[in-house]
């Protein structure tokens, strides 16, 4: 299945749960940057709560907001029995520890999944496994690769391979070549998420039914997006970009938000 029908099946299942409840289950969006990009990223979780039946409210901070000022928004909105969820929109302003706010986000309604005590898995890993568990991909005993160690994809999609059996190798800038080759070479499942448009390219030798999910978003020259790998390589499976990882993380937010309602 396209990850575009995945996305429009699952988000029509959670309309119907939605219709169910006695209110809206509310999501609240923290904003302190001036990032066009952020900004797109907003728009389409704004939109997709409206498609499933729940609400979303943008509380958008000037960028020179101090870093108490906003942990004390943040501590406000945790105790605000309206709000099921809240994210705050990265990146921050220099001045302010993204990971001193990613803890004051309370665990209970972190449903971007950046809270070390928190329940919920982080979206992007999590609407990844979902979709490949949709496909059919036999994780246990599997050789997966992950290329990139970012707290926010690389480290927690690792973490929820494991979790189902993987044996994961997490490949990272001080991997040598040979080794990356090698890993790749006998990889069944390759996630890339380290921002070099075209990384994954033709000089690697892949397993014929490998699946590659590519997580990589770059604005090229042609001004137009491209992945962290080139299209249509020897595989069995490979997402595309756009229309891809990113359909997938806004809809994995969108079930954590429910979860976190049902659980208020």
């Amino acid at each position: 299945m396209l990850i575009k029908e995945f996305v429009k099946l699952g988000k029509e299942n959670l309309a119907k749960e939605v219709e169910g409840f006695k209110r809206k289950p509310h999501l609240l969006i923290v904003q302190a940057n001036e990032n066009p990009a952020s900004d797109a990223y907003i728009r389409g979780k704004i939109k997709d709560a409206e498609e499933i039946g729940a609400k979303a409210t943008l509380l958008r901070f000037p960028v020179t907001i101090t870093e108490d000022e906003l942990v004390e928004a943040i501590q406000e909105a945790n105790v605000n029995p309206e709000y099921d969820g809240i994210i705050v929109q990265l990146p921050l302003p220099r001045h302010i520890s993204e990971a001193k706010i990613k803890i004051t986000v309370s665990p209970e309604k972190d449903v971007d999944g950046f809270h070390p005590l928190g329940s919920f898995d982080p979206c992007t890993p999590k609407g990844i496994i979902d979709y490949l568990e949709s496909e059919g991909f036999a994780f246990e005993g599997k050789n997966a690769v992950v290329l990139g160690r970012s707290e926010i994809v690389g480290k927690p999609m690792a973490r929820l391979l494991l979790k189902r059996s993987c044996n994961v190798t997490v490949l990272h800038s001080k991997t040598s070549e040979q080794d990356k080759a090698f890993y790749i070479g006998h990889a069944d499942l390759i996630v890339v998420a380290i921002g070099r448009e075209g990384f994954l390219d033709t000089r690697f030798s892949y397993k014929p039914d490998a699946f590659v999910v590519d997580v990589g978003i770059n604005r090229g020259e042609d001004g137009k997006l491209h992945g962290d790998a080139i299209p249509n390589l020897p595989v069995a499976k490979q997402t595309p970009v756009p229309g891809g990882v990113g359909l997938l993380t806004r809809f994995a937010l969108m079930e954590n938000l429910i979860r976190a309602y049902k659980k208020q």
